[in-house]
């Protein structure tokens, strides 16, 4: 009798699993972008957002919910219901928060469900013109006849262009003072203005003023060259083996969210990335679409929290 109650039970699953798979979305869909209107992140959740919402035949409405180095966005997504229909675009702030804060209000990998990474976005290492530095070594060198002397801002203490300084730090075997700033914008008027000395900024928050010959370029912090700018040297083969940062963005759902919905976005996202006017605009960019499984996405965010965590103890970093 009871075998035959579970058979009953299990047929009448599998009608309703493929019901909901084929309904969804019925509705608009919430992204959280955990970042304020106008950034990086906030421009790639519109961008992306609108085209995966022509495939799924509902909107996506981004709502900016900045704060607390993202940790307001994720807290939101971590506590929604797991239902698909919100969304965030976290960033590589989510692999460095893990260990940046000793408590968080929600677990950085149990809590969320893995869509796709979207994108990655290399640093670039640019300093003012009038500042006698065109290479890493000499860089080096400057930081080395000036313990704390070389200033670099960020857009935040405990992301991407905050801790890709003290990894430089760190393995160049040189002190540097990082200046937290409230946006990537402020810092880099005053790197302009010659008050500080280097930064480690996202491509698209640098392009314009290395366009304009406002700043000078001296390397990228991936692992091969950009293909934005492809006569930039990585830092690897500037004088600091096995160094890489880069900046990046992925989507997230609520933990538990059905695996038939997630594959949908999946999908979804893969094809809005292939799209080659959507692709061109964010390579023009400098953000190199990527669109992989919800797998592997889980394995690569597994794999920076680690890589983050070695740079933070190293460097004793802390929240400011």
């Amino acid at each position: 009798m009871n075998r035959l109650r579970w058979l009953a039970l299990g047929c009448c699953a599998l009608p309703f699993a493929a019901v909901a798979a084929d309904t969804f979305p019925s509705r608009p869909i919430r992204l959280i972008s955990p970042f304020a209107a106008g950034g990086g992140n906030d421009l790639l959740s519109r961008t992306v957002g609108l085209e995966m919402s022509k495939g799924l035949g509902q909107a996506i409405v981004v709502d900016n919910r900045p704060g607390a180095n993202t940790i307001v966005g994720m807290e939101i997504v971590a506590g929604a219901p797991p239902d698909g229909y919100t969304m965030i675009m976290t960033s590589s702030t989510q692999a460095i928060n893990a260990t940046l804060y000793p408590k968080l209000p929600y677990d950085s990998l149990k809590d969320f469900a893995p869509i796709s990474l979207i994108a990655s976005t290399p640093l670039i290492i640019a300093v003012p013109p009038a500042l006698p530095v065109k290479t890493i070594q000499e860089l080096i060198t400057l930081a080395k006849a000036k313990p704390g002397g070389v200033l670099y801002p960020s857009a935040g203490s405990g992301n991407a262009t905050h801790l890709g300084g003290e990894l430089f730090a760190v393995m160049a075997g040189v002190e540097l003072t990082h200046v937290p700033y409230k946006g990537a914008g402020l810092g880099l008027n005053d790197l302009i203005a010659g008050r500080l000395q280097t930064v480690f900024a996202t491509a698209p928050s640098v392009m314009g003023f290395v366009k304009s010959g406002r700043l000078r370029a001296i390397a990228v912090t991936s692992s091969k060259r950009s293909a934005l700018m492809p006569e930039l040297p990585t830092v690897a083969e500037s004088g600091v083996p096995g160094y890489e940062a880069s900046s990046w963005y992925g989507l997230l759902a609520p933990a538990k969210t059905p695996r038939p919905v997630v594959l949908r976005l999946n999908a979804e996202a893969k094809r809005a990335l292939a799209v080659p006017e959507i692709n061109e605009r964010l390579i023009a960019q400098g953000v190199d679409p990527v669109g992989n499984s919800p797998e592997e996405f889980a394995a690569y965010v597994r794999t920076e929290i680690i890589k983050w965590a070695k740079v933070i103890k190293a460097s004793g970093a802390k929240p400011e």
